[in-house]
């Protein structure tokens, strides 16, 4: 399929002008990328590292007897190679070209700079090679273990790959890092830039950035036998790429998706494409705390709130584009494809699923119908509907619940296997 931005940028654009009013200051950090990022690094720095980053090292071993006194001396830390040429290089500065090149560098400087782990460890980012990408513009972040965590020694053998809704962005997926990091786990947070989203091709950029995804954690994997992975999706964005990956792991070597130990699903899905759902989740990232999406409810007023003008025209707007553009025979049968992987071809892996009555962009009825055909087909599925609770907000409103949820999930249904494997 051709660039959808010609038939999908234009509507979408016009509709935010309807909603004007209501839309946030930063909306067009969600469209267009802000100021690139600082790459300039000292000489010191340059002099000291440049060779071990264009060297042929796959992974970082990193030796510290202060990380945990039960877990071993070497911890594996991700670094992907780079053999891209550098031009204008010496001891005393680096060329402005290494931006380009080496996506991140400052991280990865950082991690070889700082490689005590005393301290909670810096994430590490993967952006795209674009010259004006910024840290918040990241392909997906790695966060370590935090040093001082329970089970460190059980939980850093499994990665937790943070699959964020649309509009989403690193800063917002941290308070879910942070909490598996503090369990011991290796994390991974994954989100699109909003440009990436609106200008879609099929086999374009966005895929590209799942095929990097995938083929890092199928590295990962091959390290080690006994390494595993948990998804963790949000919104039908979120889950529409688990069902992606699902698809390219299956294509690369399908035992990798018996490494897949358990699937939290927070806000979805939706297993049909619904002009009116993408409407929905399309409206909720644009106008953000404005939509009627971001406010759940706390009496039977609340339950009857309808959205403001504004809203209701953009989501008119958004709703009949989203009926052209979702029967367009390219659109339709990539996204068949994934729905089919998700409804009928899932690891064999407890799944559970957060979700809520008050949610205005994915509607309840169609998490429990969802949830209904998995238990059918002789799934372990659990659930919690947190009632009152708005679109992928159920975490913020109720931590207590949220945590405890998935500590159960993860103790009874997940790690048990790991343990056992």
């Amino acid at each position: 399929m051709g660039s959808l931005s010609g038939i999908f940028q234009r509507p979408v654009i016009a509709a935010s002008a309807v909603a004007l009013a209501s839309v946030s200051s930063d909306l067009r950090d969600k469209i267009w990328p802000s100021k690139p990022l600082d790459t300039r690094l000292s000489s010191e720095q340059s002099s000291g590292y440049i060779s071990n980053l264009i060297s042929e090292t796959k992974w970082a071993h990193i030796s510290d007897n202060s990380f945990s006194k039960s877990f071993a001396t070497k911890s594996l830390i991700p670094i992907p190679n780079f053999r891209h040429p550098m031009n204008n290089v010496d001891n005393n500065c680096l060329s402005n070209n290494m931006a380009y090149y080496v996506p991140s560098l400052e991280h990865f400087l950082n991690v070889y700079q700082s490689a005590q782990l005393a301290n909670a460890p810096r994430p590490i980012d993967y952006t795209s090679r674009v010259s004006n990408a910024t840290s918040t513009d990241a392909v997906y972040r790695w966060h370590l273990p935090q040093p001082n965590a329970i089970d460190l020694p059980t939980n850093s053998k499994t990665v937790v790959v943070l699959l964020g809704w649309l509009g989403a962005k690193q800063k917002h997926l941290k308070k879910y890092a942070d909490w598996y990091t503090s369990k011991g786990f290796n994390v991974i947070t994954f989100t699109f830039p909003m440009a990436e989203i609106l200008s879609y091709q099929v086999g374009g950029k966005a895929e590209q950035h799942v095929d990097l995804l995938v083929n890092h954690l199928a590295e990962w994997l091959d390290e080690e036998c006994r390494k595993n992975l948990v998804f963790h999706t949000f919104s039908n964005t979120g889950w529409l790429i688990y069902g992606a990956m699902l698809e390219k792991f299956q294509r690369q070597d399908h035992t990798l998706t018996e490494r897949i130990k358990g699937c939290i699903v927070d806000s979805a899905p939706v297993a049909a494409p619904d002009p009116q759902v993408w409407a929905s989740g399309f409206s909720a990232a644009f106008l953000k705390k404005n939509s009627i999406a971001a406010k759940g409810y706390r009496n039977t007023d609340e339950i009857a709130a309808k959205p403001t003008m504004t809203e209701a025209a953009l989501l008119v707007v958004l709703e009949k584009l989203f009926h052209v553009i979702l029967n367009l025979p390219a659109v339709n049968q990539r996204l068949s494809n994934v729905l089919v992987q998700l409804k009928s071809r899932q690891p064999s892996c407890p799944q559970l699923y957060f979700y809520s009555s008050a949610d205005k962009v994915i509607p309840a009825g169609s998490v429990e119908s969802f949830i209904e055909v998995q238990q059918q087909m002789g799934r372990v599925v659990k659930s919690c509907n947190f009632k009152s609770t708005p679109h992928v907000d159920h975490f913020r409103h109720e931590p207590e619940l949220y945590t405890t949820q998935l500590s159960q999930f993860l103790n009874d249904c997940v790690l048990n296997s790991c343990r056992h494997n």
